[in-house]
């Protein structure tokens, strides 16, 4: 009696999981797209190779997981809907990739490269989230670059970047699209900061 007991809840048990995981919810995947930028023909940096660093998070490391605050002190992450891959890791490759598009340098490397630098981007994450304030909804970035000789260990200059921009939904992909216009505002300030 016990183990045909035993034996009946583990079937049930096992039931339940399979129930369960056919009623899971979607899961929604967002990137950032590369945005267009103008091609250089000539510049101060032609015939220099740039470093793009993997970007630090000042508040807290990134993940894939989207957040959102509603105050200050109120925050969360999608449950539903994710970065394609670490944001960290997705800005990296999308600095990268704009500034090879730009042709400001002749080459244009990882951090993962062995090979010697003339110079060295730098770049730190104060802000990077859905803010929801009542009915106002926002894409927040605030990054700081640093620009390094990398040939002698000096700064050149440093800016920070700061951008609120209206998402076009209070969800998910509301965020994502804002979070891609902003992208594209700050692929092109950062190319005219670094001429």
């Amino acid at each position: 009696m016990r183990r045909s007991t035993l034996t009946h809840i583990v079937a049930m048990m096992i039931a339940t999981g399979l129930i369960g995981c056919s009623k899971a919810p979607v899961l929604n995947v967002y990137s950032l797209n590369v945005p267009e930028v103008h091609t250089e023909t000539a510049g101060h940096y032609k015939d220099k190779s740039i470093k793009v660093t993997f970007p630090q998070s000042i508040k807290e490391p990134l993940s894939e997981k989207m957040h959102f605050s509603y105050t200050a002190n109120d925050r969360g992450a999608y449950q539903n809907s994710q970065w394609s891959n670490n944001m960290s890791r997705i800005l990296q490759g999308t600095f990268i990739e704009v500034l090879d598009h730009s042709r400001l340098f002749k080459v244009v490397l990882s951090d993962m490269s062995t090979l010697e630098e003339n110079y060295r981007l730098e770049s730190n994450i104060f802000d990077f989230e859905h803010q929801v304030r009542g009915r106002d909804s926002y894409a927040v970035v605030s990054i700081q670059f640093t620009l390094i000789d990398a040939d002698r260990g000096r700064l050149v200059k440093s800016k920070r970047f700061s951008y609120k921009e209206p998402t076009p939904t209070t969800d998910a992909k509301g965020y994502a699209n804002a979070t891609n216009r902003v992208i594209a505002k700050l692929s092109q300030d950062l190319l005219k900061w670094l001429k």
